[in-house]
């Protein structure tokens, strides 16, 4: 995991994953990091990511949402 501006990255593993979102346990300690928005980082050369938010914390682990990208399109009209 990674955060959005590249300020901080930790170790995670996936233990669990649906379409909505996914349960992370987290190397390192995850205090002080700004957890609201970050990238899930699904490969060694990055190319392949999901936008994530904070769902909940336990201890190490964490719960997350994929945040769906709004198309430029779509983004225009709002």
């Amino acid at each position: 995991m990674m955060a959005i501006d590249g300020t901080w990255r930790r170790s995670c593993k996936m233990e669990d994953v649906s379409s909505t979102g996914a349960k992370l346990t987290v190397e390192g300690s995850i205090e002080g990091l700004k957890l609201t928005d970050f990238f899930l980082v699904l490969s060694s050369t990055g190319l392949a990511y999901r936008r994530c938010g904070l769902a909940w914390i336990k201890g190490g682990q964490l719960g997350v949402s994929f945040m769906r990208q709004t198309s430029k399109k779509n983004a225009a009209n709002l």
